[in-house]
């Protein structure tokens, strides 16, 4: 069941059951603003850190990549007040300015903003957003439009879309879990790409 901004709201402020796995957004949205706005979803902000991949240390982005890989990624404090252009074509990783936790019995999924969208900006995620994750969630961000776009901390970029998870939920354990900066990731081939990567005899 999606949530919408009364139940969202009343989430937010707690509950003596609810304090025992609660949910929590730092800094906390107006919850007056939530419930009168009807919407099933909540606006995330931009946060200060934004990551550029750095285009001359590799040539490609490899499976699997060695320990010794250069770093490609150049980090951006971008203070409030400021701005950073977005250029046509390019693509940056940023993170929210909203710090997130989610229960175990909570999941969710991130939503770019139509009106940015209409702009040419794409903001995607690693869609869902698992129970018990704890941090600022990293977007990504791609100008497809044909002028570069002015982005600035705290904006209104996306939404979050909460809904009740089902059954005992694990904790995320995910190497994203507790960050305040956007990272990469890895990507690697697991037992079964390595078993059909295997010569034939």
């Amino acid at each position: 069941m999606l949530l919408k901004g009364e139940q969202l709201a009343a989430l937010l402020e707690g509950s003596p059951i609810a304090k025992q796995d609660p949910f929590v957004i730092t800094p906390m949205p107006d919850l007056a603003e939530l419930r009168k706005s009807g919407s099933a979803a909540i606006d995330m902000r931009l946060g200060t850190w934004i990551t550029t991949p750095r285009h001359t240390r590799v040539a490609f982005l490899s499976v699997d990549p060695s320990p010794n890989e250069p770093q490609i990624l150049r980090y951006h404090y971008v203070r409030f007040g400021t701005k950073f252009f977005l250029h046509p074509r390019n693509f940056v990783l940023a993170a929210t300015l909203e710090w997130l936790r989610l229960p175990a019995n909570l999941a969710g999924y991130i939503i770019g903003r139509s009106s940015w969208g209409r702009r040419g900006l794409i903001i995607a995620t690693a869609s869902g957003v698992h129970p018990g994750f704890v941090g600022c969630l990293t977007l990504e961000l791609t100008n497809l439009g044909e002028l570069p776009i002015e982005l600035r901390p705290g904006m209104r970029i996306c939404q979050l879309f909460l809904h009740e998870a089902a059954g005992e939920q694990p904790v995320d354990r995910s190497s994203f879990v507790g960050l305040r900066r956007p990272i990469l990731g890895t990507v690697s081939l697991d037992s079964v790409a390595l078993a059909l990567s295997r010569p034939r005899v």
